[in-house]
C-alpha cells in the first residue's frame, strides 16, 4: 500500500511540474507612434525608408577614407565596446546557471571515519567484583551517490530563466547601442576636427592679411599719408586675429586626442595623421529618415528598454512563487564497511529515496512586500520604455530641424561671403581713389572674415546634424558581426 502512495505522490508532483508558472505573463505593447516625422522638408529630408545597406554604414556617404578607417579601427579597439561585450558574456553565463536549476543536483561522495569503542565486562563475586573496559578501535569506510531534484511546480525557475534570457537580450542590445554611439562619436569628433581645421585656415589667412595691412599702414603713417588712428586700428586687428589661433589649436588637439582614446590608443597617437588639414565633407540632400514606427526595431536603446521591461515582469513571478510550497525528490545509495577491501554490495549497502516538502511562509509579510516591490520595478521599466521611445522621436526631430535650418543658414552665409568679397573690392578701389579712408577697408575685411568663419561653423553644424540623424535612427549596428550570438 505504501508503495502505491509513493507512486501516486511522484506522479502528482511530475504532472504538476507541467503547470503554467505563477505571476503575470509579459506581452509587448508598443506605445503609439506618429505616422510621419513633423520636421521632414522636401529637398533636405524625406520619409522614404533608407536602404539597409545605407543604414549599415551611413558614414560612407561622406566618401572620406580617413573616417572609414577610423570607425573600423574604433570598432576593433574601443574599450567601451570591450566592456559591453564582456557584459554580454556575463549575462550568457548567468542564463546558463539559471537553466541548470531545472536539472538534479548531486554527485558521488566518499568518506572515512575513525572510531573508538569500549565493551564493559564484570569479573569476580561480591565485593571483589571488578569492571574491565576493553578498548576497541576501528575505521568505517563509506562510498556512494547523493542526488536531489527540486521540481519547479509553480514556475519559479522557469520565470527566472525567462528573466535572465531577457537580461541577455538586453545586454546584447546594450552592446549594439554602444556600437551605434561609438560610430556616431567617431564621426562627430572627426567632422568637428575638419571643421576646426577649416576655421584655422580662415584664421591664418586673416592673420596674414592683417599683418600685411599693418605693414602698409605703418609705411603710410611714416610717409605722413595715414593717421595714427589708422595705424593703431590696423595693429589692433593683428592682435585680434592672433588671439583666435590658440583657441582653434586647442580644439583641434583635443579632437585628435579624443579620437585616439576612442580607438583604444594613446591620446597623441593620431597626431601625425590627423594634424594635416583636410576638407570638411559635404552633406548630401534628400536624406532618408524613414517612418517613426521603424525606430522600434532599429534603435538598440529602445529594444534594450523593452527587454528590461520583460525581465522585470518575469521577476514578479519569481517573487510570487514564494507564496507556494516547494517539492523535491532526494535519494542516495552507497556502500559502508569497516574494511576497505570488503567494501561491496554484498558486504554492506544502503539506499534511500523519498519526497521532500518545504513551505517557508512564516514571514508572509516579507513575501508580499517583495512582490509589490517587483511590480513597482516592472512599472518603472515600462515607463522607462515609453520615455526612451519619446526621446528617440525627439532626437530625430531635432536632427531634421538642424539639417534644414543649417542648410538655409549655409546658403545665406555663402551669399553673405560673396557680398563681402565685393564690398572689400569696392572699399579698396575707393581707398586707392582717395574717396575713402583705410578704416573702410579694415571694416570690409573684418566683415568678410567673420562671414567666412560663420559659414564654416554652419557647414560644420550641418555635418553634425547629419551624424545626429543617423545615430538617432539607430543605423550602424546591422553589420556588427562581432556581436555574439546566443
Amino acid at each position: 500500500m505504501k508503495k502505491y502512495v509513493y507512486l501516486l505522490f511522484y506522479a502528482g508532483i511530475l504532472s504538476a511540474g507541467a503547470c503554467a508558472p505563477v505571476g503575470p505573463d509579459y506581452r509587448r505593447v508598443d506605445p503609439p507612434m506618429p505616422s510621419a516625422f513633423n520636421s521632414l522638408e522636401a529637398g533636405i529630408s524625406e520619409g522614404k525608408a533608407p536602404e539597409e545597406r545605407f543604414l549599415t554604414s551611413w558614414w560612407r556617404v561622406l566618401q572620406d577614407p580617413v573616417l572609414d578607417r577610423l570607425i573600423e579601427n574604433a570598432v576593433e579597439g574601443n574599450l567601451d565596446l570591450r566592456i559591453a561585450l564582456a557584459r554580454v558574456r556575463q549575462a550568457r553565463a548567468r542564463a546558463g546557471i539559471s537553466v541548470s536549476k531545472l536539472l538534479p543536483e548531486g554527485g558521488p561522495q566518499a568518506s572515512y571515519e575513525d572510531y573508538r569503542r569500549s565493551d564493559s565486562t564484570l569479573t569476580g563475586r561480591g565485593a571483589g567484583t571488578s569492571l574491565i573496559l576493553p578498548q576497541r578501535r576501528g575505521g568505517l569506510y563509506h562510498a556512494g551517490f547523493d542526488a536531489s531534484w527540486e521540481i519547479d511546480i509553480f514556475g519559479a525557475v522557469r520565470r527566472e530563466i525567462e528573466a535572465v534570457e531577457a537580461d541577455l537580450d538586453a545586454s546584447g542590445e546594450a552592446l549594439r547601442d554602444t556600437l551605434v554611439t561609438l560610430q556616431g562619436e567617431v564621426a562627430r569628433i572627426y567632422l568637428d576636427l575638419r571643421g576646426q581645421q577649416l576655421r584655422m585656415d580662415i584664421a591664418r589667412r586673416e592673420l596674414e592679411a592683417r599683418r600685411t595691412n599693418a605693414a602698409i599702414a605703418e609705411s603710410r603713417f611714416r610717409a605722413g599719408l595715414a593717421s595714427q588712428l589708422e595705424l593703431a586700428r590696423a595693429q589692433g586687428e593683428v592682435s585680434i586675429a592672433e588671439a583666435r589661433i590658440p583657441e582653434l589649436e586647442k580644439s583641434i588637439l583635443a579632437a585628435v586626442h579624443l579620437l585616439g582614446v576612442l580607438l583604444g590608443r594613446e591620446p597623441g597617437s593620431l597626431e601625425p595623421e590627423l594634424s594635416r588639414a583636410a576638407p570638411l565633407p559635404d552633406i548630401p540632400d534628400n536624406l532618408h529618415a524613414g517612418l517613426p514606427s521603424e525606430l522600434l526595431r532599429r534603435r538598440p536603446d529602445i529594444r534594450k528598454a523593452e527587454r528590461e521591461a520583460a525581465a522585470a515582469t518575469a521577476r514578479i513571478g519569481i517573487a510570487t512563487a514564494e507564496l507556494f510550497p516547494r517539492f523535491s525528490l532526494t535519494g542516495s545509495f552507497g556502500y559502508m564497511d569497516d574494511d576497505l577491501d570488503e567494501l561491496s554490495w554484498s558486504a554492506g549497502h544502503f539506499w534511500r529515496i523519498g519526497p521532500a516538502f518545504r513551505w517557508p511562509i512564516l514571514n508572509f509579510k516579507r513575501i508580499i512586500a517583495s512582490i509589490e516591490a517587483d511590480k513597482a520595478v516592472r512599472d518603472e521599466s515600462l515607463a522607462r520604455y515609453e520615455k526612451v521611445v519619446l526621446t528617440s522621436l525627439e532626437d530625430v526631430e531635432n536632427a531634421l530641424i538642424s539639417l534644414s535650418r543649417d542648410k538655409r543658414r549655409v546658403e545665406a552665409l555663402a551669399e553673405a561671403v560673396q557680398a563681402n568679397v565685393s564690398a572689400l573690392k569696392f572699399a579698396k578701389e575707393l581707398y586707392r581713389a582717395g574717396a575713402q579712408s583705410y578704416l573702410a577697408v579694415l571694416d570690409a575685411e573684418t566683415a568678410l572674415y567673420d562671414a567666412e568663419d560663420e559659414l564654416a561653423q554652419s557647414r560644420l553644424n550641418r555635418a553634425l546634424g547629419f551624424v545626429s540623424l543617423y545615430k538617432a535612427l539607430g543605423g550602424g549596428w546591422q553589420n556588427s558581426g562581432g556581436i555574439p550570438k546566443r
